[in-house]
């Protein structure tokens, strides 16, 4: 299984970072996310701190913190322009 593509945040800058995590890629503050409903957590992806994340980062984190069922409600879907 291929490693999933977590959003790394510059903790330099950012040493409170929601999307944190330790040595072995678990979730440092994973009650701050948990603590969320999905309204709120689907406005932060979308409108506030993770509305920076590609899709693939967005997928990961929800996938990560059970929230999966949010996919589609806050992944941006691309368009490809049609083929000549």
């Amino acid at each position: 299984m291929p490693k999933r593509k977590f959003f790394e945040p510059d903790l330099g800058s950012e040493p409170d970072s929601p999307f944190a995590r330790d040595q072995d890629g678990n979730l440092v503050r994973r009650n701050y996310w948990l603590d969320m409903g999905d309204n709120s957590v689907a406005r932060a992806m979308t409108a506030g701190i993770g509305a920076r994340l590609s899709n693939d980062q967005k997928r990961a984190h929800l996938t990560d913190i059970g929230r999966e069922h949010l996919v589609d409600q806050v992944c941006v879907q691309e368009i490809l322009p049609p083929e000549d």
